[in-house]
């Protein structure tokens, strides 16, 4: 009878066991030490009488809320107010973002240009910007800005309407009726069908070499299937709302107050001009024979720009960034300086009402750590997707 032997590696010492082995060492190492540091801090605080547990959150939290993008009144909960706090934070973060990042851009690829003015104003605005302490700069757009827009009755009448003055921009708003739900359906499924035609179509360009015009499919589809439900649910999904004067403000319509519009311009000028320069390092660092090559072709500036060069840019651009998209929403807790009730702002006003600031506190560093590292897991799967590989 012939014996079966195992030749391989043996496990104590094959170098992924081990590798994996070490790892799961060093985690619980590490989560143990950080049970034993909590257990002491909770055992302390219970002999010095100090409450570190988050019962309180339920209870009611008395006091008013300027701002919030959800429901709020001051019968409502210490945990709905932190809700409200986490979710401004968040809108601005994203608004910023997307903004900053369009500037950016811009700014960056214009500090390239050959025209010497274009080039000199926005090095300029680099330059100053990025010297200035973020704070200096939300209290020049508070203050020095949107404060000293006209009082409500000589608001300025933009097309639109919109009006402006120091009390914010009021403008017309689309409010939703009944039939709002059921038209939402129409737009999930023309994203949904878009989505399916883009990639069926290109699949076929790719195996036929035909040009399918998957683009152009997937935006018809997109449009035609909400415009088709738009007729069918009956009555109209979105009505005008328009803002209208009465005795000491604007009803009606939407409103964009001044502490949110400095803070936003404030973060979103700042951060551009970091971005900007993560532009245009990423543009330099493309081999010039590149943008040579793609001449000889007898591509245009912009058509090397956007396929030749941002492709290969973008390798360079996206992990910082990143950070700047990082840095963005944790620069927003300075909101609490001119008055935008953001995560930070609100948590204050909880310590001064619960008293239980080690909770709290608590609680805005989990916050905040949880939105960095949603930005993080979401850039860098995307940065894995762009990044350069070498053959």
């Amino acid at each position: 009878m012939r014996i079966l032997t195992y030749r391989g590696t043996p496990l104590w010492r094959d170098a992924r066991v081990l590798r994996a082995v070490t790892q799961i060492v060093f985690v619980v190492i590490v989560v143990a030490i950080v049970v034993y540091f909590v257990r002491n801090v909770f055992e302390a605080a219970d002999e010095r009488g100090l409450k570190l547990g988050f019962g309180f959150l339920e209870e009611e939290a008395g006091f008013p809320i300027a701002e919030s993008v959800i429901g709020y009144t001051e019968s409502d909960s210490f945990r709905h107010a932190f809700i409200v706090g986490v979710v401004n934070t968040i809108k601005v973060a994203l608004i910023g973002i997307v903004a900053a990042t369009v500037l950016g851009l811009i700014v960056g690829v214009s500090r390239l240009s050959s025209n010497w003015l274009v080039k000199s104003i926005t090095s300029v605005y680099v330059e100053i910007i990025r010297n200035v302490p973020l704070l200096v700069q939300l209290f020049f757009w508070y203050f020095g800005i949107f404060l000293l827009l006209p009082v409500v009755q000589e608001s300025l009448r933009l097309p639109g309407p919109i009006y402006v003055n120091n009390r914010g921009v009021f403008s017309v708003w689309a409010n939703t009726t009944s039939s709002f739900d059921s038209w939402l359906l129409f737009v999930l499924g023309g994203v949904v069908l878009a989505v399916a035609v883009r990639v069926i179509l290109g699949r076929i360009q790719i195996e036929t070499g035909r040009n399918t015009h998957p683009n152009v499919a997937a935006a018809l589809a997109l449009v035609l299937l909400p415009t088709l439900g738009w007729f069918l649910v009956g009555e109209s999904p979105l009505i005008r709302e328009t803002p209208v004067l009465e005795r000491f403000n604007f009803v009606g319509g939407a409103r964009v107050t001044p502490e949110f519009a400095a803070l936003l311009t404030g973060l979103v000028v700042y951060t551009a001009a970091f971005i900007a320069e993560i532009v245009r390092a990423g543009i330099q660092s493309v081999q010039r024979g590149q943008t040579e090559a793609a001449r000889a072709l007898g591509l245009s500036d912009a058509q090397t720009l956007l396929s030749i060069v941002f492709p290969q840019a973008l390798r360079v651009i996206i992990p910082p960034m990143i950070s700047q998209f990082l840095n963005l929403t944790k620069n927003s807790s300075l909101a609490i300086a001119i008055g935008y009730p953001d995560l930070y702002a609100i948590s204050r006003i909880m310590i001064n009402q619960a008293g239980r600031a080690v909770p709290i506190m608590l609680l805005i560093m989990a916050a905040y750590l949880a939105m960095s590292l949603t930005y993080a897991i979401i850039g860098n799967i995307y940065n894995r997707r762009v990044r350069f590989t070498e053959r």
